[in-house]
């Protein structure tokens, strides 16, 4: 193993790391500070509503050049806060070809990490696209009251802006993982760990993450042992 750029520690084998976070809980602060700790890629949400955050790698919504010439990922929030159920003047057909375009946009990121040798995900329903048996999972959640304290904080906004945010962006990350692959990102079946981040400073829910993967007796990224 290998030391960790910024503390000297060992950096874990499983060097694919993905975090699903809900609004206020931190995901935008956590996940590219694992990246930076670790010396791992980090790749973006597809959408969100949480804005940079000083001192980090900068958490409003971008996409690689690759995906902008393929797929208009960068408007499935209002895809999927707007657009379901399919309405009259979309076929069945077309959604269909609307959600694979979608899909296939979001997850060309991730396997372009897989195939480079790991990283740091927020997002994508990264989770459910690997499986358990590549990476390690984690998900962050926490009381809504506390989340919408935490988001407020984060994005420099007030509380009543940010329970705004917090219910649409609740509502697109959770329909945009149902309508793409049928499951509910909140399933903890889906995670190796599941962290209510406003219960303790996010500071020391990176160190939580960084131990556990360290110590995870997981697979390496090609996957080909059994579930743990």
């Amino acid at each position: 193993m290998t030391s960790d750029p910024a503390d000297g520690h060992p950096v874990p084998a499983v060097r694919l790391i993905t975090v699903s976070a809900a609004y206020g809980a931190g995901g935008s602060v956590v996940a590219p500070t694992l990246a930076q700790r670790l010396g791992l890629p980090f790749l973006q949400r597809v959408t969100t509503t949480e804005g940079q955050v000083a001192g980090t790698v900068p958490c409003h919504e971008r996409l690689v050049a690759e995906e902008e010439k393929t797929t208009p990922v960068h408007r499935v929030l209002a895809s999927f806060t707007h657009s379901m159920p399919v309405g009259p003047t979309q076929s069945p057909l077309s959604a269909r070809h609307h959600d694979e375009d979608l899909r296939g946009g979001a997850e060309a990121g991730i396997h372009g990490l897989l195939a480079d040798g790991g990283g740091v995900i927020l997002g994508r329903a990264a989770a459910v696209v690997l499986g358990r048996d590549r990476g390690f999972h984690v998900r962050l959640d926490g009381p809504p009251a506390r989340r919408i304290i935490q988001g407020a904080e984060i994005e420099g906004i007030s509380r009543e802006q940010a329970s705004v945010h917090m219910q649409a962006a609740d509502k697109a990350r959770t329909a945009y993982v149902r309508r793409l692959y049928r499951v509910d990102p909140g399933d903890v079946a889906l995670y190796h760990m599941v962290i209510d981040s406003t219960a303790i400073p996010l500071d020391t829910v990176v160190e939580l993450i960084l131990t556990a993967v360290r110590s995870h007796r997981g697979e390496s990224i090609s996957g080909s042992s059994a579930r743990t």
